[in-house]
């Protein structure tokens, strides 16, 4: 075996499914991750008046993963604080449910959203006065199925007060966009507003490109809302690619099989299958070795990644929705100069312009290294 692998040794002697667990928990904290959850740090703990911050990104970009290493990081930062007040919870959130029959259900979310914030253990109990809202005998909070949705509505801006959070987060947000026949986007992105000032309680919105029209339906929605990009890593930017390669390498050497595979020799087909998402690459790869475990192999084979890739159609798909995405992140001179002239402001004046459009959110640059990797389980969203 290789000395350059870094996995436990021991790990070959263990079933397969320690092995695959193993690997499943791995993260990476690559540039794109650590530099979209700092920004996404500082947008919470200094809001500066917005209510919302959208974070849009590519599916398989890490979503999920930047979702619970943010959610990590405020309760470890909150743990004084906890102590001190029973009752305060400094983060809390939700993934937002698809719905069934393609309208979004208020009443469903609300119930959800009480439920990510009442802990059965916090010695402090959110006393909510609805009828129909009680506790069972190990103190988890039971909804009755007959309570109205604006009881439901009133209840949680309750909760959302007294647990004085700084932020709710929703996963999968672009799923607000699922709406009846009749009610507009701007709708329901007032019902959200609302809540988020009248509670005092910065809300997160994760999702896709998608959630870009909801950003952007009102002139009062931008500007009470932040936007953060966490963008795939571009096979145009050689410090990107770098970096991409560096993230497969660091997956190369924690695969717990007797013989490290070269992925980092076929970097490009990597970032050709996972379309430059880490997320995509670490399910294929987990994928892969599952198969590679279930068959006795002792390392990966072009076949099993092969047969394990995401079929080409999908990966197609993704790669124009990605590139659609991105487009609206670019600042074009066409667009200054509407500004410029809607503000009656000659075009002499205006400051000189970027010699190249590139996507906002660009992350910072390095020489490819190892990547430092945890243990914590999260997925990849």
């Amino acid at each position: 075996m290789p000395t350059s692998t870094e996995f436990p040794p021991a790990l070959l002697s263990q079933p397969p499914s320690a092995r695959l667990a193993y690997f499943q928990a791995k993260v990476v904290a690559h540039p794109r991750l650590k530099e979209t959850h700092r920004i996404l740090l500082q947008a919470v703990q200094q809001p500066a008046g917005a209510s919302f911050i959208f974070v849009f990104g590519p599916t398989g970009v890490g979503k999920t993963t930047l979702r619970l290493r943010l959610e990590q990081q405020l309760l470890e930062a909150a743990h004084s604080a906890m102590q001190q007040d029973p009752g305060h919870i400094p983060v809390a959130g939700l993934e937002a449910v698809a719905p069934e029959r393609g309208s979004f259900k208020w009443k469903d979310y609300y119930v959800r959203a009480l439920r990510a914030l009442d802990d059965p253990f916090l010695t402090h109990q959110t006393d909510y006065g609805v009828y129909g809202l009680r506790r069972d005998r190990v103190g988890r909070l039971v909804v009755g199925p007959h309570i109205p949705a604006a009881d439901l509505r009133w209840a949680l801006e309750r909760a959302l007060t007294q647990r004085r959070l700084l932020a709710f987060i929703v996963d999968e947000a672009q799923h607000f966009k699922k709406i009846a026949g009749g009610r507009r986007l701007l709708d329901q992105m007032d019902t959200l507003k609302s809540l988020a000032s009248l509670t005092g309680t910065v809300h997160v919105l994760i999702g896709t490109y998608e959630l870009l029209g909801l950003a952007d339906l009102s002139g009062q929605l931008n500007r009470r809302s932040v936007d953060i990009h966490f963008p795939r890593y571009r096979a145009d930017h050689t410090e990107d690619m770098a970096a991409f390669q560096s993230v497969l390498l660091t997956f190369q050497r924690h695969l717990p099989l007797a013989q490290e595979p070269d992925l980092v020799g076929r970097t490009e087909y990597f970032y050709e299958r996972s379309v430059g998402c880490v997320g995509v690459l670490k399910n294929w790869l987990t994928r892969a070795l599952a198969a590679t475990l279930e068959n006795g192999a002792e390392t990966l084979t072009p076949q099993c990644l092969g047969h394990c890739a995401e079929p080409t159609r999908k990966l197609l798909r993704l790669a124009r929705e990605i590139k659609e995405g991105e487009e609206a992140f670019i600042e074009r001179d066409a667009q200054r100069a509407e500004l410029r002239a809607l503000l009656n402001l000659s075009e002499t004046d205006a400051l000189p312009v970027k010699p190249a459009a590139k996507p906002r959110g660009q992350v910072g640059q390095r020489k490819p290294t190892r990547d430092p990797v945890g243990r914590k389980p999260m997925p990849n969203g």
